[in-house]
């Protein structure tokens, strides 16, 4: 999406370490009109899928699940990755690992949000190495629901987690694939 690699180009900034910072307009501070579009080609990416739930973990995957959601008309539901007085029930729960809090969270997401009859479209901010996708996957399969597809805003495609959940089987859309982040510059991988 050249919208969006245009954007990343302007906004975002290249940390030590592969971090890409996009918090000014995407997982931070959010330009709502901007993530609008992003809904947009998403919708237009799964339009031929039945979707009935998006589902995302907190806390960046949020805003892009909820602005996509208006235009398949479904709830947004999410993982929490930690335990509140809030919460009760049976919950679905995974290990998931995040590469840029290098830290392992048990998310949660409650039974009653996700059953068998649901066909789910799993939304994130970034992929790395898969990891967050995986774990909302794992949710998905324990609850018996249909997976229709995954989406990303931006995927690390030199990290391999893109790679690996393909090679699953996974439909995974990425509206921007970056294959390098060397000194300073980013080279996308050319949609097709």
């Amino acid at each position: 999406m050249q919208l969006l690699k245009e954007r990343i180009l302007k906004d975002g900034t290249i940390k030590p370490g592969n971090i890409l910072k996009v918090d000014s307009f995407l997982n931070h501070q959010m330009d709502i009109p901007f993530i609008n579009k992003l809904g947009k080609e998403f919708k237009r990416r799964f339009e031929d899928c039945p979707v009935t739930k998006i589902l995302t973990i907190e806390a960046s995957g949020i805003g892009i699940a909820a602005l996509t959601a208006q235009y398949f008309q479904v709830p947004v539901v999410f993982a929490k990755k930690a335990q509140s007085l809030n919460l009760d029930g049976e919950m679905y729960t995974a290990k998931v690992e995040s590469f840029t809090h290098k830290k392992v969270y048990d998310v949660i997401l409650s039974k009653k949000f996700l059953t068998a009859q649901d066909h789910v479209l799993i939304l994130d901010d970034f992929l790395a190495n898969g990891c967050a996708l995986k774990g909302l996957i794992q949710i998905v399969q324990s609850s018996g629901a249909v997976l229709e597809g995954a989406g990303v805003v931006i995927e690390k495609g030199f990290q391999g987690g893109g790679d690996e959940l393909r090679r699953m089987g996974i439909r995974l859309e990425s509206l921007a694939i970056i294959d390098s982040m060397k000194n300073g510059s980013l080279i996308f991988r050319e949609s097709h």
